[in-house]
Protein backbone atom coordinates (compact mmCIF):
# COMPACT_ATOMS: atom_id res chain seq x y z
CA UNK A 1 0.00 0.00 0.00
CA UNK A 2 1.32 3.30 -1.12
CA UNK A 3 1.42 6.61 0.84
CA UNK A 4 -0.46 8.04 -2.50
CA UNK A 5 -2.84 5.33 -2.19
CA UNK A 6 -3.29 6.26 1.14
CA UNK A 7 -3.67 9.96 0.02
CA UNK A 8 -6.55 8.90 -1.95
CA UNK A 9 -7.78 6.88 -0.37
CA UNK A 10 -12.43 6.59 -0.53
CA UNK A 11 -12.18 4.90 2.72
CA UNK A 12 -10.69 7.70 4.87
CA UNK A 13 -13.36 9.99 3.49
CA UNK A 14 -16.11 10.99 5.64
CA UNK A 15 -19.61 10.99 4.50
CA UNK A 16 -23.57 11.63 5.59
CA UNK A 17 -25.65 8.26 6.13
CA UNK A 18 -28.89 9.84 5.92
CA UNK A 19 -28.21 12.35 8.38
CA UNK A 20 -26.04 10.93 10.24
CA UNK A 21 -22.56 12.20 9.83
CA UNK A 22 -19.83 9.14 9.47
CA UNK A 23 -15.84 10.00 9.81
CA UNK A 24 -14.94 7.47 7.50
CA UNK A 25 -15.98 4.44 5.22
CA UNK A 26 -15.37 1.94 7.29
CA UNK A 27 -17.87 0.11 8.79
CA UNK A 28 -16.88 -2.34 11.82
CA UNK A 29 -19.09 -6.04 10.78
CA UNK A 30 -21.16 -7.34 13.32
CA UNK A 31 -19.53 -10.05 14.83
CA UNK A 32 -20.45 -12.65 18.05
CA UNK A 33 -18.43 -12.60 20.38
CA UNK A 34 -19.99 -14.74 23.18
CA UNK A 35 -18.98 -11.88 26.32
CA UNK A 36 -22.06 -10.97 27.56
CA UNK A 37 -22.59 -13.24 30.66
CA UNK A 38 -26.21 -13.50 31.73
CA UNK A 39 -26.77 -12.04 28.25
CA UNK A 40 -26.35 -8.64 29.38
CA UNK A 41 -23.39 -5.87 28.37
CA UNK A 42 -20.88 -5.46 30.50
CA UNK A 43 -17.84 -3.33 31.31
CA UNK A 44 -15.36 -5.79 28.89
CA UNK A 45 -17.80 -5.25 26.35
CA UNK A 46 -17.53 -1.22 27.47
CA UNK A 47 -14.10 -1.44 26.21
CA UNK A 48 -14.07 -3.66 23.17
CA UNK A 49 -16.32 -1.44 21.35
CA UNK A 50 -14.36 2.09 23.03
CA UNK A 51 -11.31 0.82 21.88
CA UNK A 52 -12.99 0.37 17.87
CA UNK A 53 -14.67 3.52 17.79
CA UNK A 54 -12.12 5.06 15.22
CA UNK A 55 -14.27 3.21 12.25
CA UNK A 56 -16.84 5.19 10.80
CA UNK A 57 -19.66 2.83 11.99
CA UNK A 58 -19.72 0.18 14.39
CA UNK A 59 -22.42 -2.41 14.12
CA UNK A 60 -22.60 -4.62 17.31
CA UNK A 61 -22.28 -8.62 17.28
CA UNK A 62 -25.67 -9.63 17.14
CA UNK A 63 -28.17 -8.51 19.51
CA UNK A 64 -31.89 -10.68 20.49
CA UNK A 65 -34.49 -8.37 20.47
CA UNK A 66 -36.55 -10.81 22.78
CA UNK A 67 -35.66 -14.40 24.88
CA UNK A 68 -36.75 -16.64 21.86
CA UNK A 69 -33.93 -14.83 19.89
CA UNK A 70 -31.31 -16.18 22.64
CA UNK A 71 -29.11 -18.66 20.30
CA UNK A 72 -26.48 -18.79 21.26
CA UNK A 73 -24.60 -19.02 24.41
CA UNK A 74 -23.46 -15.30 25.99
CA UNK A 75 -24.51 -13.39 23.41
CA UNK A 76 -26.13 -9.93 24.58
CA UNK A 77 -29.92 -8.96 24.58
CA UNK A 78 -32.07 -5.66 24.16
CA UNK A 79 -35.30 -6.82 25.86
CA UNK A 80 -35.15 -5.86 29.66
CA UNK A 81 -34.17 -2.78 31.56
CA UNK A 82 -30.18 -4.18 32.71
CA UNK A 83 -30.05 -5.01 29.19
CA UNK A 84 -30.58 -1.29 27.76
CA UNK A 85 -28.39 0.14 30.93
CA UNK A 86 -25.48 -2.01 29.78
CA UNK A 87 -25.67 -0.90 25.99
CA UNK A 88 -26.10 2.63 27.16
CA UNK A 89 -22.26 2.19 28.92
CA UNK A 90 -21.01 0.64 25.49
CA UNK A 91 -22.60 3.71 23.91
CA UNK A 92 -21.59 6.44 25.62
CA UNK A 93 -18.17 5.19 25.44
CA UNK A 94 -17.96 4.90 21.82
CA UNK A 95 -19.70 8.57 21.59
CA UNK A 96 -17.24 9.76 23.49
CA UNK A 97 -14.55 8.66 21.08
CA UNK A 98 -15.95 10.93 18.45
CA UNK A 99 -18.02 7.36 16.87
CA UNK A 100 -21.13 6.25 15.93
CA UNK A 101 -22.73 2.51 16.38
CA UNK A 102 -25.83 0.83 15.71
CA UNK A 103 -26.98 -1.97 17.41
CA UNK A 104 -27.42 -5.39 15.17
CA UNK A 105 -30.78 -7.26 16.14
CA UNK A 106 -31.13 -11.05 15.41
CA UNK A 107 -33.15 -13.36 16.66
CA UNK A 108 -31.30 -16.60 15.78
CA UNK A 109 -35.10 -18.63 15.18
CA UNK A 110 -34.18 -22.47 14.39
CA UNK A 111 -30.47 -21.63 15.49
CA UNK A 112 -30.84 -22.35 18.88
CA UNK A 113 -30.84 -24.73 21.72
CA UNK A 114 -33.04 -24.69 24.42
CA UNK A 115 -30.68 -24.80 26.86
CA UNK A 116 -29.14 -21.74 25.47
CA UNK A 117 -32.44 -19.89 26.29
CA UNK A 118 -34.10 -18.56 29.54
CA UNK A 119 -37.15 -20.37 31.32
CA UNK A 120 -40.42 -20.19 29.25
CA UNK A 121 -38.42 -19.24 26.00
CA UNK A 122 -38.59 -21.61 23.05
CA UNK A 123 -36.61 -22.60 19.76
CA UNK A 124 -39.27 -21.18 16.95
CA UNK A 125 -38.99 -20.85 13.24
CA UNK A 126 -41.02 -20.13 10.31
CA UNK A 127 -41.52 -23.79 9.88
CA UNK A 128 -40.73 -27.14 11.53
CA UNK A 129 -36.73 -27.63 9.90
CA UNK A 130 -34.26 -28.87 11.89
CA UNK A 131 -30.77 -28.41 11.30
CA UNK A 132 -29.66 -31.85 10.27
CA UNK A 133 -25.65 -31.17 10.58
CA UNK A 134 -25.06 -27.73 13.10
CA UNK A 135 -24.45 -28.03 16.31
CA UNK A 136 -25.02 -25.92 18.80
CA UNK A 137 -22.41 -25.11 22.35
CA UNK A 138 -23.94 -25.01 25.35
CA UNK A 139 -21.95 -23.70 28.44
CA UNK A 140 -20.87 -27.13 30.72
CA UNK A 141 -22.69 -28.96 27.91
CA UNK A 142 -20.47 -28.71 24.76
CA UNK A 143 -21.42 -29.09 21.55
CA UNK A 144 -25.06 -30.30 21.53
CA UNK A 145 -27.41 -31.67 18.29
CA UNK A 146 -30.11 -28.80 17.36
CA UNK A 147 -33.94 -29.55 18.37
CA UNK A 148 -36.69 -29.08 15.82
CA UNK A 149 -38.25 -25.66 15.98
CA UNK A 150 -41.59 -25.24 16.26
CA UNK A 151 -43.24 -23.89 13.77
CA UNK A 152 -44.50 -20.28 14.50
CA UNK A 153 -48.39 -19.90 14.48
CA UNK A 154 -49.46 -16.33 12.49
CA UNK A 155 -49.83 -14.62 16.31
CA UNK A 156 -46.31 -15.88 16.99
CA UNK A 157 -45.38 -14.01 13.94
CA UNK A 158 -46.66 -10.41 14.61
CA UNK A 159 -45.31 -10.97 18.28
CA UNK A 160 -42.40 -11.41 17.13
CA UNK A 161 -42.38 -8.36 14.82
CA UNK A 162 -43.63 -6.25 17.91
CA UNK A 163 -40.81 -7.69 19.74
CA UNK A 164 -38.09 -5.86 16.86
CA UNK A 165 -40.45 -2.81 17.34
CA UNK A 166 -39.53 -2.66 21.18
CA UNK A 167 -36.28 -3.87 20.69
CA UNK A 168 -35.31 -1.00 18.51
CA UNK A 169 -36.85 1.17 20.82
CA UNK A 170 -35.18 0.57 23.73
CA UNK A 171 -31.84 0.62 21.53
CA UNK A 172 -32.70 4.43 21.07
CA UNK A 173 -33.30 5.02 24.72
CA UNK A 174 -29.64 2.91 25.41
CA UNK A 175 -27.97 6.00 23.07
CA UNK A 176 -27.58 3.53 19.65
CA UNK A 177 -27.67 6.10 16.67
CA UNK A 178 -29.53 3.35 14.81
CA UNK A 179 -30.36 -0.36 14.35
CA UNK A 180 -29.22 -3.13 11.94
CA UNK A 181 -31.84 -6.06 10.88
CA UNK A 182 -30.14 -9.14 10.78
CA UNK A 183 -31.78 -10.58 7.59
CA UNK A 184 -28.53 -12.70 6.83
CA UNK A 185 -26.34 -15.73 7.92
CA UNK A 186 -29.28 -18.12 7.94
CA UNK A 187 -31.66 -16.42 10.51
CA UNK A 188 -35.40 -16.05 11.46
CA UNK A 189 -35.36 -13.19 9.00
CA UNK A 190 -33.51 -15.72 6.35
CA UNK A 191 -35.59 -18.31 6.96
CA UNK A 192 -38.94 -16.63 6.15
CA UNK A 193 -37.12 -15.57 2.88
CA UNK A 194 -35.53 -18.81 2.34
CA UNK A 195 -37.87 -21.84 0.84
CA UNK A 196 -36.32 -24.87 2.28
CA UNK A 197 -36.73 -23.25 6.04
CA UNK A 198 -39.99 -21.21 5.36
CA UNK A 199 -42.86 -24.30 4.00
CA UNK A 200 -45.68 -22.19 5.26
CA UNK A 201 -48.96 -22.46 2.91
CA UNK A 202 -50.56 -19.22 4.77
CA UNK A 203 -49.85 -15.17 4.15
CA UNK A 204 -46.17 -16.15 5.35
CA UNK A 205 -45.10 -18.40 2.76
CA UNK A 206 -45.54 -19.84 -0.44
CA UNK A 207 -44.69 -17.21 -2.89
CA UNK A 208 -42.00 -14.99 -3.15
CA UNK A 209 -43.81 -11.78 -2.13
CA UNK A 210 -45.58 -14.35 1.15
CA UNK A 211 -42.17 -15.25 1.55
CA UNK A 212 -40.44 -11.66 1.77
CA UNK A 213 -43.24 -10.35 3.75
CA UNK A 214 -41.91 -10.76 7.44
CA UNK A 215 -38.38 -8.95 6.72
CA UNK A 216 -40.33 -6.31 5.01
CA UNK A 217 -42.90 -5.72 7.41
CA UNK A 218 -40.13 -6.13 10.62
CA UNK A 219 -38.27 -3.41 8.58
CA UNK A 220 -41.65 -1.40 8.18
CA UNK A 221 -42.34 -1.52 11.61
CA UNK A 222 -39.33 -0.26 13.26
CA UNK A 223 -38.81 2.36 10.67
CA UNK A 224 -42.23 3.56 11.68
CA UNK A 225 -41.08 3.45 15.05
CA UNK A 226 -37.83 4.90 15.73
CA UNK A 227 -37.05 6.42 12.04
CA UNK A 228 -36.03 4.84 8.56
CA UNK A 229 -32.85 7.15 8.54
CA UNK A 230 -32.09 4.89 11.75
CA UNK A 231 -32.51 1.39 10.22
CA UNK A 232 -30.34 -1.11 7.84
CA UNK A 233 -30.38 -4.37 7.04
CA UNK A 234 -28.33 -7.06 6.65
CA UNK A 235 -28.61 -9.61 3.71
CA UNK A 236 -26.29 -12.72 2.28
CA UNK A 237 -28.43 -13.82 -0.79
CA UNK A 238 -25.81 -16.07 -2.25
CA UNK A 239 -25.11 -17.40 1.29
CA UNK A 240 -25.62 -21.10 3.00
CA UNK A 241 -24.72 -20.83 6.46
CA UNK A 242 -26.36 -22.48 8.71
CA UNK A 243 -27.74 -24.72 6.29
CA UNK A 244 -29.28 -22.01 3.56
CA UNK A 245 -28.78 -23.99 0.39
CA UNK A 246 -28.93 -22.81 -3.17
CA UNK A 247 -32.32 -22.38 -4.81
CA UNK A 248 -33.51 -21.45 -7.98
CA UNK A 249 -35.43 -18.12 -7.52
CA UNK A 250 -31.76 -16.15 -5.40
CA UNK A 251 -32.02 -13.40 -7.51
CA UNK A 252 -36.06 -12.91 -8.53
CA UNK A 253 -36.47 -13.08 -4.41
CA UNK A 254 -33.64 -10.99 -3.23
CA UNK A 255 -34.83 -8.05 -6.30
CA UNK A 256 -38.00 -8.18 -4.83
CA UNK A 257 -37.04 -7.81 -1.29
CA UNK A 258 -34.70 -4.93 -1.98
CA UNK A 259 -37.40 -3.19 -4.22
CA UNK A 260 -39.78 -2.94 -1.23
CA UNK A 261 -37.41 -2.49 1.06
CA UNK A 262 -36.25 0.98 -1.03
CA UNK A 263 -39.89 1.60 -0.56
CA UNK A 264 -40.01 1.98 3.14
CA UNK A 265 -36.76 4.64 3.36
CA UNK A 266 -34.73 2.29 5.33
CA UNK A 267 -30.54 3.85 5.77
CA UNK A 268 -28.60 1.27 4.31
CA UNK A 269 -28.35 -1.96 2.83
CA UNK A 270 -25.98 -3.87 4.05
CA UNK A 271 -24.67 -7.36 1.77
CA UNK A 272 -22.83 -9.62 2.15
CA UNK A 273 -20.28 -11.93 -0.20
CA UNK A 274 -19.43 -14.80 1.81
CA UNK A 275 -17.35 -16.72 -0.91
CA UNK A 276 -14.05 -15.71 1.04
CA UNK A 277 -15.54 -18.17 3.98
CA UNK A 278 -15.93 -20.75 0.89
CA UNK A 279 -19.91 -19.53 0.46
CA UNK A 280 -20.92 -19.38 -3.62
CA UNK A 281 -19.65 -16.05 -4.80
CA UNK A 282 -22.41 -13.69 -5.00
CA UNK A 283 -22.03 -12.64 -8.75
CA UNK A 284 -21.95 -9.07 -9.92
CA UNK A 285 -24.92 -8.63 -12.17
CA UNK A 286 -27.30 -9.19 -8.97
CA UNK A 287 -24.66 -6.85 -6.66
CA UNK A 288 -25.39 -4.54 -9.91
CA UNK A 289 -29.19 -4.16 -9.77
CA UNK A 290 -29.60 -4.66 -6.19
CA UNK A 291 -27.65 -1.61 -5.98
CA UNK A 292 -29.78 0.48 -8.80
CA UNK A 293 -32.56 -0.32 -6.65
CA UNK A 294 -31.91 1.00 -3.81
CA UNK A 295 -31.55 4.50 -3.24
CA UNK A 296 -30.27 4.38 0.55
CA UNK A 297 -26.27 3.49 1.58
CA UNK A 298 -25.04 0.33 -0.01
CA UNK A 299 -22.44 -1.44 2.42
CA UNK A 300 -20.29 -3.78 0.50
CA UNK A 301 -18.72 -6.86 3.16
CA UNK A 302 -17.08 -10.08 2.08
CA UNK A 303 -12.97 -10.21 2.98
CA UNK A 304 -11.96 -7.01 1.75
CA UNK A 305 -8.88 -5.52 2.30
CA UNK A 306 -7.93 -2.01 2.03
CA UNK A 307 -6.81 -1.82 -1.58
CA UNK A 308 -9.47 -3.60 -2.67
CA UNK A 309 -12.11 -1.16 -0.82
CA UNK A 310 -10.68 1.76 -2.39
CA UNK A 311 -11.04 0.14 -5.86
CA UNK A 312 -14.77 -0.69 -4.79
CA UNK A 313 -15.86 2.61 -3.63
CA UNK A 314 -13.86 4.40 -6.58
CA UNK A 315 -15.54 2.50 -8.98
CA UNK A 316 -19.01 3.51 -7.15
CA UNK A 317 -20.03 -0.35 -6.36
CA UNK A 318 -20.85 0.52 -2.56
CA UNK A 319 -20.50 3.48 -0.14
CA UNK A 320 -18.89 2.01 2.73
CA UNK A 321 -17.57 -1.04 3.56
CA UNK A 322 -17.60 -3.34 6.16
CA UNK A 323 -14.35 -5.23 8.01
CA UNK A 324 -14.60 -7.92 10.31
CA UNK A 325 -11.71 -10.08 11.66
CA UNK A 326 -9.41 -7.10 10.34
CA UNK A 327 -11.33 -5.06 13.27
CA UNK A 328 -11.30 -8.09 16.00
CA UNK A 329 -8.00 -8.40 15.94
CA UNK A 330 -7.01 -4.79 15.30
CA UNK A 331 -8.72 -1.99 17.29
CA UNK A 332 -6.82 0.63 15.55
CA UNK A 333 -7.35 -0.73 11.82
CA UNK A 334 -8.18 2.65 10.49
CA UNK A 335 -5.42 4.45 11.60
CA UNK A 336 -3.19 0.61 10.59
CA UNK A 337 -4.51 1.29 7.28
CA UNK A 338 -3.83 4.95 7.13
CA UNK A 339 -0.25 4.21 7.95
CA UNK A 340 0.11 0.93 5.72
CA UNK A 341 1.04 -0.54 8.81
CA UNK A 342 1.44 -4.48 9.34
CA UNK A 343 -1.96 -6.28 10.92
CA UNK A 344 -2.60 -8.33 13.62
CA UNK A 345 -3.66 -11.36 12.92
CA UNK A 346 -7.04 -13.05 14.66
CA UNK A 347 -6.32 -15.89 17.00
CA UNK A 348 -9.79 -18.05 16.41
CA UNK A 349 -9.82 -20.11 19.57
CA UNK A 350 -10.38 -17.06 21.87
CA UNK A 351 -13.34 -15.64 19.03
CA UNK A 352 -16.01 -17.00 21.24
CA UNK A 353 -14.45 -17.65 24.70
CA UNK A 354 -15.24 -15.35 28.16
CA UNK A 355 -12.93 -13.31 29.19
CA UNK A 356 -10.40 -11.04 28.39
CA UNK A 357 -8.20 -12.91 26.36
CA UNK A 358 -7.95 -12.48 22.46
CA UNK A 359 -10.88 -9.53 23.10
CA UNK A 360 -8.94 -6.30 25.53
CA UNK A 361 -5.44 -7.41 24.33
CA UNK A 362 -4.88 -6.92 21.04
CA UNK A 363 -2.20 -4.34 20.46
CA UNK A 364 -2.71 -1.03 19.08
CA UNK A 365 -0.03 1.41 17.19
CA UNK A 366 2.10 3.30 19.10
CA UNK A 367 2.40 7.06 18.95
Amino acid sequence: MSDSAVATSELLEPIDLNGIQVENRFVMAPMTRSRAVGNVPNDLMVEYYRQRAGAGLIVTEGTAPSPNGLGYPRIPGIFQSDQVAGWRKVTDAVHAEGGRIFVQLMHTGRVSHPDNLPGGAEVVAPSAVALEDTKMWVDGEGELPIPEPRAMTADDVLRAIDEYVDAARKAIVAGFDGVELHGANGYLIQQFIHPVTNQRDDDWGGSIGKRIRFPLEVARAVADAVGGDRVGIRISPYGVFNEMPHYDQIDETYEALVKGLDEIGLAYLHVVDHSSMGAPELPQDIQRRMRALFSGAYVLSGGYGFDEANEDLAEDQGDLVAFGRPFLANPDLVERFRRGAELNEPDPSTFYTPGSEGYLDYPALEG
